[in-house]
């Protein structure tokens, strides 16, 4: 039985979990195993989408004859975080426990090895996503399954009204809601993007992106550098800085589009675009359907004339942000071949499905072969204005996550020091030319190779 829920809450939950899907019956993957298994989920924002988890641990529970506990711990504050942290040091705890896209590496030599089940995993559904493999795999070994709770793309979500009066370009007709480009779709790119950018802003809706150090504004630069190919290291981590044309033509496009935000998006947290698109104040913002989802409940005139598309394309293709989560098991933890079967169970098609409709769309899969739920097609409204936040085939696109080639040990230093935006800031608010912004740049990172 999962502990924290009665039987009349998970049959409630339960109902509600599987409206719109065919949940199979629970695979019996380890009859018999017994024994009691505890996991610490991350409490997910949505409300309500952490009884996804609960039902589907009751079914495997009870299949499987396992005493399960589930707990939901707050990421504010770094609860969860500080959780990882202490159990790891004292080598007890939880059985499992979700990390974030950079915590895998802080624990990689107390997390098991689960090569066997990412194998079995992908004989099922698939290859993983590239990016959640990045993060996932340390020294040649998985060291956490790649989930599906909490997972988000950061594709743009436009007010289509705005864009269309302001900027004269029609997105719904651009990206429908069915797998195929429409007209003006091969023109996204960054060029259109900030021709957009300046006609929304000096009709004073400008777009609501960050520009400070918090990963909204993070991810959505890091996607822009790497559709300019520009990278600050090599894979080694060696700098690529001198005489780098693409890292300039990438810093200098994003310089320009600073150019028609709001004043303080260098001070901007990651709820600072959720409050300007649901206040009605922007045009455009990257997020995943959080801030959509608001507005649904607290500004309903402004939900309905949401759509979302994917990023702009730039010299070297289109990339979406991608911020996954990872479950690991730790190596002391008492019941190892259990936590394995159920992370198998909660990682299929069908659970994964009802995950995802429980958070409203909000969660995606890891497999690019469970990017077609219908829960993307149906909700709304309007209808369909999450169709395109999954990554299609059609949009020819990329996941990607911010420094990327640099190893992760590295990358995760850059990404939580900001160092994109940093630069650019020094750029556009600092009043220093491109190369002695680079040249601070070069420096940055060398010291934090030299564990400075």
């Amino acid at each position: 039985m999962v502990q924290g829920m009665n039987r009349r809450d998970v049959l409630r939950a339960g109902a509600a979990l599987t409206a719109g899907t065919t949940l199979a019956a629970p695979t019996v993957f380890a009859q018999g195993t017994g024994g009691n298994l505890r996991f610490a989920f991350w409490d997910h924002w949505v409300p309500g989408s952490n009884e996804a988890l609960q039902v589907l641990g009751r079914q495997w529970a009870e299949a499987n004859r396992v005493n399960l506990t589930l707990d939901f711990i707050n990421t504010t504050g770094n609860q969860l975080q500080l959780t990882a942290a202490a159990q790891a040091q004292a080598r007890s705890g939880h059985d499992g426990i979700s990390l974030g896209p950079w915590d895998i590496g802080a624990y990689a030599d107390q997390l098991e090895p689960v090569d066997d089940l990412i194998a079995k995993l992908i004989a099922a559904h698939g290859p993983i996503n590239p990016v959640a493999e990045f993060l996932a795999k340390r020294d040649g070994a998985w060291r956490g399954v790649p989930a599906t709770s909490g997972t988000q793309n950061k594709p743009a979500c436009v007010r289509f009204d705005l864009m269309q009066q302001h900027a004269g370009i029609d997105v719904r007709a651009m990206w429908p809601a069915k797998a195929e480009r429409g007209p003006g779709a091969e023109n996204w790119n960054w060029d259109t993007f900030l021709m957009a950018a300046e006609k929304c802003h000096a009709a004073g809706v400008p777009f609501g992106l960050p520009m400070g150090q918090f990963t909204d504004a993070v991810d959505w630069v890091g996607a822009l550098f790497l559709s300019y190919g520009a990278a600050m290291t090599d894979a080694r981590g060696n700098p690529t800085i001198r005489n780098n044309a693409k890292l300039r033509s990438a810093i200098d496009m994003a310089v320009k589009i600073s150019k028609f935000l709001p004043n303080d998006v260098w001070a901007w947290d990651d709820g600072s675009n959720n409050r300007a698109l649901i206040s009605g104040r922007s045009a455009l913002v990257f997020n995943p359907p959080s801030a959509w989802a608001v507005a649904k409940r607290d500004a309903p005139q402004v939900a309905e004339q949401c759509w979302t598309i994917p990023m702009p394309a730039g010299p070297e293709g289109r990339f979406i942000a991608y911020l996954p989560w990872t479950t690991g098991i730790w190596a002391f933890g008492r019941n190892k071949g259990a936590a394995k079967s159920f992370l198998e169970f909660i990682s299929s098609r069908e659970a994964a499905e009802a995950t995802t409709n429980r958070s409203g769309g909000y969660d995606i899969p890891p497999f690019a072969s469970m990017s077609n739920f219908p829960v993307w097609e149906r909700e709304g409204p309007p209808v369909g204005t999450i169709f395109n936040y999954p990554l299609k085939p059609h949009h020819q696109a990329t996941a990607s996550i911010a420094f990327a080639p640099a190893p992760p040990e590295l990358a995760s230093q850059l990404y939580i020091q900001a160092m994109n935006t940093k630069v650019i800031a020094r750029v556009a608010q600092g009043g220093e030319s491109m190369d002695q912004a680079l040249g601070w740049l070069e420096r940055e990172i060398n010291n934090m190779r030299r564990g400075g």
